[in-house]
């Protein structure tokens, strides 16, 4: 049975009674990664990203990759608060999403802290986060809008089969696009906009509420993350953020009849179909398993062969703003599928068109930059300061 949602006023009240939480979750991740970073400097401890070896890293000096702790603590300070302001209702639900969220979290932190989760093991962990969430909070995948698969979604084993592969998917896909400074965490911003805007515009304060908090949260991550890079998400926070983004949307779905299913699959189509292009480029393209890391990601593009200016600088102070000035356009990106998701949000067959020119365009766009033919004016400049300034402009292919 649909749950209606637990609290309702105008617009205008929604959206200011919700500030409250997304300053509080901004002010206690943003104290929070600050003490993380002074505590790395002072005791680095096990925290410290300092393997450089893999293709898909591009930073030089170590850095702490814990910063999900911050935004969980954020998250769960504000959450308290919410939940104890607006009733049991409010808090079950609240309260029912951190909890679920603890081995998706907690998978991804031990690796950063101990290197030693395989892939799979932190999406299992991942995927039983969405089983409990299924059953704590009721966020359940039963409608999907694509011919053929409602059938199967509206039986229960049917919903819980595609509840888990949307959340553990979302989650993975956010940790795949975690590889610039501000790039993951901003997507979130925007994705969890983006449920902020619709949520509130079919009257749901606690979707809008909780998708508020969760940008205040991650807004005071990407605060010492961009463009300075003091920071890293790692896989606690990277997963944590994508369970929390497609729990979110679940529950918009859950409650909110008139919002179309294909709405969060637009709302996240630039992650997700870089991880499903990922596993086929590495799967059939390369005869290598999907999970294996690699350093041709499109951002891993951008970075090499459109950010040129600086090419050939291997200091650590040119690394880093080269690093982040690549984040923008892959911001611009993720806001193609996010505008017109938030315009029609309620129309499945138009965000089914925009589903497939996102698609078609993502292709074409990584097929040019892979092949030299990015258009110039994508290429901000070049300016060797080395004999074989080139050498990390061509990664194989």
């Amino acid at each position: 049975m649909r749950q209606r949602p637990i609290w309702r006023r105008g617009r205008c009240s929604l959206r200011l009674s919700s500030v409250r939480y997304f300053l509080l979750s901004f002010a206690i991740s943003a104290a929070s990664t600050l003490w993380i970073v002074h505590l790395a400097k002072t005791r680095p401890g096990r925290m410290l990203d300092d393997n450089f070896s893999q293709p898909q890293k591009i930073h030089t000096v170590p850095v702490p990759r814990v910063g999900g702790v911050g935004i969980v603590l954020g998250l769960l300070v504000s959450m308290s608060l919410y939940g104890w302001t607006m009733g049991a209702e409010a808090s079950r639900i609240a309260f029912g999403l951190l909890a679920c969220a603890v081995p998706a979290f907690a998978a991804g932190l031990a690796h950063d802290i101990t290197d030693t989760f395989t892939p799979r093991g932190r999406l299992a962990a991942t995927a039983f986060s969405a089983v409990l969430a299924y059953f704590v909070v009721g966020t359940a995948l039963r409608q999907v809008d694509i011919p053929g698969l409602d059938q199967i979604a509206a039986h229960p084993a049917g919903a819980l089969f595609f509840t888990v592969l949307a959340v553990a998917g979302i989650a993975n896909a956010v940790n795949i696009i975690d590889g610039l400074n501000g790039l993951a965490s901003m997507c979130v911003i925007l994705m969890l906009a983006a449920l902020a805007y619709v949520g509130f515009a079919v009257g749901d304060s606690l979707v809008g509420t909780l998708a508020l908090a969760g940008i205040g949260a991650v807004l005071g991550f990407f605060l010492w993350n961009f463009p300075a890079g003091l920071i890293f998400l790692g896989d606690g926070g990277a997963y944590f953020l994508g369970f929390y983004v497609a729990q979110v949307a679940l529950l918009l779905l859950v409650r909110n009849d008139e919002v179309s299913p294909l709405f969060p699959l637009l709302v996240c189509i630039y992650p997700v179909f870089e991880t499903l292009f990922s596993a086929y480029r590495r799967y059939w393209l390369r005869a290598s398993p999907p999970s294996l890391p690699d350093g041709i990601h499109l951002h891993s593009l951008v970075y090499r062969r459109l950010m040129r200016w600086a090419v050939g600088d291997r200091s650590a102070k040119a690394m880093a703003r080269r690093n982040s000035m690549s984040s923008p356009y892959l911001w611009l990106l993720c806001s193609a599928s996010i505008a017109p998701a938030v315009l029609f949000w309620n129309n499945t067959n138009v965000l089914a068109s925009f589903l497939l020119l996102f698609s078609a365009s993502y292709v074409l766009l990584y097929r040019r930059i892979v092949r030299f033919k990015s258009p110039r004016w994508l290429r901000l400049g070049q300016r060797p300061t080395a004999p074989g300034a080139l050498r990390d402009d061509n990664p194989p292919t």
